[in-house]
């Protein structure tokens, strides 16, 4: 017999013949059950009688009680002799049905067949299958079957099936618990069941072995156990961690299905990516998701609950694979930069604030002490998408014929002060982050690109580092002062160059500019500087949350007069500030770079330009730095070097002008040698991953540019190096990406072979390209 409660209704199904019984009566929810005449019926019905007659409040009534006797710990001599006469013991043979465990997740009925050797023995599995099993593999043996046909395992399975019901276990556990009493499966099978025969034997075995509530294995010999029903605290606890499991995997596969739902949509229909963040249950998932794409999810059962959504999409659970399911549901747009998610970019609320009340009230500490360079003619020469402007120049020739440069650094330490709130952010912050499709400034825009920044046509406060050249490059006399200059040209390193190779009468003081820096560059490798110019590319990407954004590419030769002139001045700037620190016993984050082994003259054989600069760039020692005295930079040929133009953009070049400032005014120095090292340990940090992302994120979306390009275009390669046999390293001239590709007999180093993209996939990081022999 079988007690089933369904809807809070209980039902009684007889799997033996019983009796008739004269009247049943049942009646929904809170009305009990009546029998009339049921004292013939045998005394195994019993508990069903009882469970029958049960009401809900009483189940309820009966569950307090329980509670009650929560102290209640079950009493049970265990011995060899005690299992052998509850269980007994029963050998394998042919013709036993058994339940074996055929792997960690499967559990199988079979028919034993023969033995298999001395311990195995042959058995023929639902499935239909022959296979060897050890004894250890055993974990149930169906009592009461002698010889069973394997071709009827299916049909018993699904008949136990369906004979499977929970809520019994519940009313089995309340009588064992109240009577202080362990079961067997033959005992339990009696008592929900009415029988123990086979099937019901097995199907109680199914309901005990997928328990985790109500019982508790007590001992167990071989395949056989004795089971115990759990303390009623203990049960309680249990249900409620089942009740929070059971509405977790729902939420979880609601949320699967709002996943797949979105992934199906086209494109321009998925959900905004507000829409994901509206509420907390789907919010808290998303940024599980994102935690995990970009690998910052570090609770295990975040990790696990992750795997599961990834496998459920059908995912392979790994961070790309995750990063992919958000773009996939417009979560993320399809270029997303992932990395960008591990940095601190907008600026906070209060740090905002900050910025407000500084330029409320705009005051300057130098303002005595500013010489007045407004009449100068002052160029500006940068990128021509760039947003901060730390630099400017002018240049003029003495009556003696030696030529004087100025350097006008912007002064951003005119509002910002050491250890303000706006400069404890710069510092957490060590750099701007310039990338093809954004920029985040180190200082808060409305001050990086406004009050900080040179402005063409208007008054600006600057640190002027003045130089007197000799005839051969090297530093006659310096200077270094506070000042208000005007900028007079705004000139792109584009323009720049034009401007220097028309040579034009009106701008004598930009031939000036250039005629310096080709002094200083002769000037610096006749001190063993290496040249190590080659191609720089930039790219400016428009609308990158657009599937097809507009891509706008730059590609400069570090070579050319503008660049190389820009580049000697700020060097020369950091010489000067070097020496300045050197003889006025000033700490200062002074950079330099051991000088290589390796004789310049090795490579004297190599083709100037990029092949030249790539060879002697992988030759180079790692850079250092001093914080108490300069030390040799071997690759600019320099004794002392410090850098000192970028000071909106570079928070070490802040922290020289904090020095250099707090120098000229006589105050006292702001920072130690020790503590300048502690700050640049931090910020060197921060610098590291900044450039690696902008490194990355640079090569995506070249990347990108060649995967839109033309099937079939050709592109000019130059061989930089052999790596194996005919596989060379090459630089692609039109886009400056490297590359690697097999290149025809008798191609040397430094020539230039076309080629085209065979394969672009910029989220894997993919170039593939093909000489195209003529």
């Amino acid at each position: 017999m079988a007690v089933r409660a369904i809807n809070a209704v209980t039902f009684v199904r007889c799997c033996a013949a019983l009796p008739p019984i004269t009247t049943v009566r049942y009646v929904s929810r809170h009305d009990s059950f009546h029998f009339q005449s049921y004292s013939c019926l045998p005394a195994c019905c019993r508990l069903h009688l009882r469970l029958m007659s049960i009401e809900m409040p009483s189940l309820l009534d009966m569950r307090k009680r329980c509670r009650v006797r929560a102290s209640y710990r079950l009493e049970l001599k265990s011995s060899e002799e005690f299992l052998e006469n509850k269980l007994g013991k029963q050998a394998l043979r042919k013709g036993l049905l058994l339940e074996f465990r055929k792997d960690a997740e499967r559990l199988l009925l079979a028919v034993v067949q023969k033995p298999d050797g001395k311990k195995n023995w042959m058995v023929s599995d639902q499935n239909g299958f022959m296979t060897s099993i050890k004894p250890q593999q055993v974990t149930f043996i169906v009592p009461g079957i002698e010889d069973f046909d394997h071709t009827e395992i299916s049909q018993f399975v699904q008949t136990a099936q369906e004979n499977l019901d929970p809520a019994l276990l519940e009313f089995a556990w309340i009588e064992l618990l109240e009577n202080n009493k362990s079961t067997t499966v033959e005992e339990l099978a009696e008592m929900i069941y009415g029988a123990s025969e086979p099937l019901d034997s097995y199907s109680a075995h199914l309901l005990l072995s997928r328990d985790d509530i109500y019982f508790t294995t007590l001992e167990t010999s071989g395949s056989y156990s004795i089971y115990g029903p759990r303390p009623a605290v203990q049960v309680e606890e249990l249900r409620r961690r089942k009740t929070v499991k059971e509405n977790a995997e729902k939420e979880l596969e609601e949320f699967i299905n709002i996943l797949k739902s979105a992934r199906d949509m086209p494109r321009n229909a998925k959900p905004p990516r507000s829409a994901w963040t509206c509420e907390d249950r789907i919010r808290i998932k998303i940024e599980t998701i994102q935690a995990f794409a970009i690998e910052t999810c570090w609770k295990e059962d975040e990790k696990r609950t992750v795997g599961m959504i990834l496998n459920a999409m059908g995912l392979a659970r790994t961070p790309s694979a995750a990063a992919s399911l958000l773009m996939d549901i417009g979560y993320f747009p399809v270029h997303m930069n992932l990395d960008l998610l591990k940095l601190h970019t907008d600026h906070s609320k209060e740090i905002l604030a900050a910025a407000d009340v500084l330029l409320s009230d705009v005051g300057d500490i130098d303002e005595v002490d500013r010489i007045d360079l407004t009449h100068m003619k002052v160029y500006a020469i940068d990128v021509d998408e760039a947003d901060e402007l730390d630099d400017a120049l002018s240049a003029s020739r003495l009556q003696d014929g030696r030529i004087k440069v100025w350097i006008h650094i912007a002064d951003p330490t005119r509002l910002v002060q050491p250890g303000s709130v706006i400069d404890r952010d710069a510092r957490k912050r060590g750099t701007s982050v310039f990338l093809p499709t954004v920029t985040y400034p180190m200082f808060p825009e409305k001050l990086a690109m406004n009050f900080m920044s040179l402005k063409q046509g208007e008054l600006c406060k600057a640190v002027t580092v003045s130089v007197v050249l000799h005839p051969d490059g090297s530093i006659s006399e310096y200077m270094v002062e506070n000042s208000t200059i005007k900028p007079t040209y705004m000139l792109t390193y584009e323009g720049a160059t034009e401007l220097i190779l028309l040579n034009l009468e009106e701008e004598p003081e930009l031939r000036l500019l250039s005629e310096a820096a080709t002094l200083r560059f002769q000037w610096r490798q006749s001190q063993g500087a290496m040249d190590t110019s080659t191609i720089d590319t930039r790219i400016k990407v428009t609308n990158p949350d657009d599937p097809e954004p507009l891509i706008k590419l730059y590609v400069e030769n570090q070579a050319e007069p503008a660049m190389r002139l820009v580049s000697e001045m700020m060097i020369l700037c950091g010489e000067v500030i070097a020496t300045l620190g050197f003889l006025n016993k000033i700490p200062l984050p002074y950079r330099g770079q051991p000088q290589s082994n390796i004789d310049l003259s090795a490579f004297l054989h190599l083709p100037e330009g990029p092949v030249r600069s790539f060879a002697i760039v992988k030759t180079l020692r790692a850079a250092e730095m001093d914080f108490r005295k300069p030390i040799r930079h071997g690759v600019l040929g320099l004794s002392g070097y410090v850098q000192f133009t970028s000071p909106i953009r570079r928070y070490m070049d802040l922290v020289a002008h904090y020095q250099v400032k707090a120098f000229l005014r006589g105050d006292a120095l702001p920072f130690s040698a020790g503590e300048i090292e502690g700050i640049a340990s931090m910020v060197n940090m921060n610098t590291r991953l900044v450039k690696r992302i902008a490194s990355s994120s640079l090569r995506y979306w070249l990347i990108e540019y060649l995967r839109r390009q033309p099937e079939g275009k050709k592109f000019s390669a130059l061989i930089l190096r052999f790596i194996k046999d005919r596989v060379a390293a090459v630089l692609l001239m039109e886009v400056g990406l490297q590359a690697s590709t097999w290149v025809s007999v008798g191609v040397q180093v430094g020539d230039e072979v076309k080629v085209m993209v065979e394969d672009a996939r910029p989220r894997d990081d993919i170039i593939t390209v093909k000489e195209v022999i003529a």
